[in-house]
């Protein structure tokens, strides 16, 4: 007589009695969804045990012992299976029982996230309800009492909900989330597939077992998985992770369910390579007291907090156990930087702040001193100025000594003396300032570029755009001659001995004294007296000839110099009557004697050739 090995059951079983009976086919490391001869659903896994979809009645079958390669982990007591049962769509459900156990814990309802606040009796209705506090405000009904009684409290007057335990989803653990998204359903070749192995001296019928090596295989090879929005809120199974993917070094588990801090570190605890680790959106409990240094992230070099509800109080106290830190991302958490990180987050390259609008220049000063960061975003953080008392004009600050790159769009900046002190950044080369009043004011956007670059030495990037030399040259020259009046009145001159720019000058202006000394002091010649920004102060008086066509008369023409090559193009194809593919521009300037400049980019604006008063326009077709 054969004996067969089901790879299910993990049971040796005579081939004519299985035969006769109900045949299952085993799915992975989890039990198959439906049973093959009645096609009902089958028992999916729980984090405390596994049940079967045999009938009771059945007798038990004599098992023979296994191999211990092939022995599974010891079934769980069945006792803790009482603790709560499982959906077929794999959400967990608490039970009656255990419900004091759901306080603090996350819930999910038609894709509304909460946290179980209250778990009992709300009369004058019968049974039990969970008070859950929603993420969003607007979900909820009430702030937590009902009719005049105080079940829970709630940040937000209509935040809270009473809901009955079985309508909320509390979640999958990791590993199932993993297999529900990664692990593929076998293929029509695969259902019922059969094959002999010798175990000893007796031949063993396998089913299900290619199923189990081949999904075992293509989970232990993934190294990054994204699980955002599974509903995991728990490790699951001791060393159920580390057996079944150990190899994974990026997760991403945000806007899921876990309710704690502690959760996180059990599965962290089994990847032992981890690199990258994102729990933006889970509203978690962190450590109250000082967090024992385990080891468990001890390879994590990016960790992303964005929506976590963490203070700056936590972060310090887990930050020991981040050794090798080097990206951490706090967005929009109300952060308060309250103290200076000591002996920790010392090898910090990016600090993202974003959407925290409680940050200020002086709690900047606390984080002013991490000797590695390079990266500093602070967007949407309400921040609209900032001064490094150290440094007087013309020095550079010790504070953020490798800041290479600042962020600070959707901001309050309307001062020019903010774009001043960041000149003062030893490492400063790249800057990003969009969206704010400064940079949204009356001035064209490339005026605001050039005042910049001009005011800040040593950058090299703005607002994502590389700075070449012949705009930094550019730039340079026109803020020297802009300001030239104003610095002559405030005591500038020409001769070195006799220059000597008052304070407040100096304040407002601080790189011009260098400009002068890059470029030379501007002369009286070509300084030019700053006219009000009216439309009459900008148009341009220029004469408009005709080489081929000599016949034509001179024109002159008064033209806005924001006015674009492919708008003058037009207007002289009315005058003309000649297509305006067929017209071609050019420019002659009396400072520029016997040279002709095309107007090739029919995009770009009479400013950006810098035609000036006086010019001459040379039109052919």
């Amino acid at each position: 007589m054969r004996v067969h090995w089901d790879a299910l059951s993990g049971r040796f079983r005579r081939r004519d009695r299985l035969a006769s009976s109900r045949r299952l086919r085993c799915c992975g490391s989890i039990w198959a969804r439906r049973c093959v001869p009645c096609q009902l659903p089958g028992p999916p896994l729980t984090p405390w045990g596994r049940t079967s979809c045999l009938p009771d009645a059945l007798p038990p079958r004599p098992e023979a012992p296994l191999p211990a390669a092939l022995r599974g982990p010891p079934p769980r007591p069945a006792a803790a299976a009482v603790r709560s049962h499982i959906l077929h769509s794999g959400c967990l459900i608490m039970s009656d029982t255990l419900m004091l156990d759901a306080i603090g814990r996350r819930v999910e309802l038609n894709g509304e996230h909460g946290t179980v606040r209250f778990s009992g009796i709300v009369p004058p209705v019968a049974g039990l309800w969970l008070g859950v506090e929603w993420d969003n405000p607007e979900r909820g009904k009430h702030d937590g009492s009902h009719e005049g009684t105080v079940y829970f409290k709630c940040r937000h007057p209509t935040g809270g909900s009473f809901i009955r335990p079985n309508k909320v989803n509390f979640g999958v653990d990791f590993l199932t989330a993993v297999k529900n998204r990664y692990v593929l359903e076998d293929g029509a070749e695969d259902h019922g597939k059969e094959q002999i192995i010798t175990i000893g001296k007796k031949p063993v019928e396998t089913i299900g077992f290619d199923s189990v090596i081949k999904q075992q295989s293509h989970l232990n090879n993934l190294q990054e998985i994204s699980l955002r929005n599974c509903a995991v809120s728990c490790a699951g199974e001791k060393g159920g992770i580390a057996r079944t993917c150990p190899n994974i070094t990026r997760v991403d588990v945000s806007k899921n369910l876990l309710a704690s801090w502690d959760e996180v570190i059990r599965i962290a605890d089994q990847l032992k390579n981890l690199v990258v680790l994102n729990l933006s959106e889970n509203k978690m409990q962190f450590p109250s007291g000082s967090s024992a240094v385990t080891g468990t992230f001890s390879t994590l070099k990016v960790l992303v907090l964005n929506q976590t509800g963490i203070t700056w109080t936590e972060v310090l106290r887990c930050a020991p156990g981040w050794p090798v830190l080097e990206e951490l991302y706090l967005g929009s958490n109300s952060i308060f930087i309250s103290e200076r990180p000591s002996d920790v987050l010392q090898r910090l390259k990016l600090l993202d702040l974003s959407s925290n609008p409680l940050i200020d220049e002086n709690q900047l000063f606390l984080i002013a001193y991490l000797p590695r960061l390079e990266q500093l975003i602070l967007s949407d953080t309400g921040i609209s100025s900032i001064h490094f008392p150290d440094a007087e004009i013309g020095c550079k600050t010790s504070m953020f000594p490798s800041l290479q790159y600042l962020v600070v769009n959707d901001n309050r900046i309307s001062q020019w003396s903010f774009i001043n002190e960041l000149d003062k950044l030893q490492s400063l080369r790249a800057l990003s300032c969009l969206r704010n009043p400064l940079t949204e004011g009356s001035k064209e956007a490339q005026t605001t570029r050039q005042l910049i670059i001009a005011k800040i030495g040593q950058l090299k990037t703005l607002n994502k755009c590389e700075i070449l030399p012949e705009e930094r040259r550019g730039a340079e020259l026109d803020y020297r001659k802009a300001f030239g009046n104003e610095w002559k009145k405030a005591g500038g001159h020409q001769d070195p001995e006799k220059n000597r720019p008052n304070e407040e000058f100096l304040a407002a202006h601080p790189r011009y004294q260098l400009l002068c000394h890059k470029y030379g002091a501007p002369e009286d010649g070509e300084l030019k007296v700053q006219q009000p920004f009216m439309l009459k102060n900008q148009l341009l008086t220029l004469k408009i000839k005709y080489p081929n066509h000599l016949e034509q008369k001179v024109l002159e023409k008064q033209l806005p110099g924001s006015m674009t090559v492919q708008k003058v193009k037009a207007l002289l194809s009315r005058l003309l009557k000649v297509p305006v593919s067929e017209l071609l521009l050019s420019y002659e300037s009396p400072k520029m004697p016997g040279r002709e400049i095309e107007l090739g980019n029919d995009l770009q604006s009479l400013q950006f050739y810098s035609v000036e008063n006086g010019d001459c326009l040379l039109v052919r077709w």
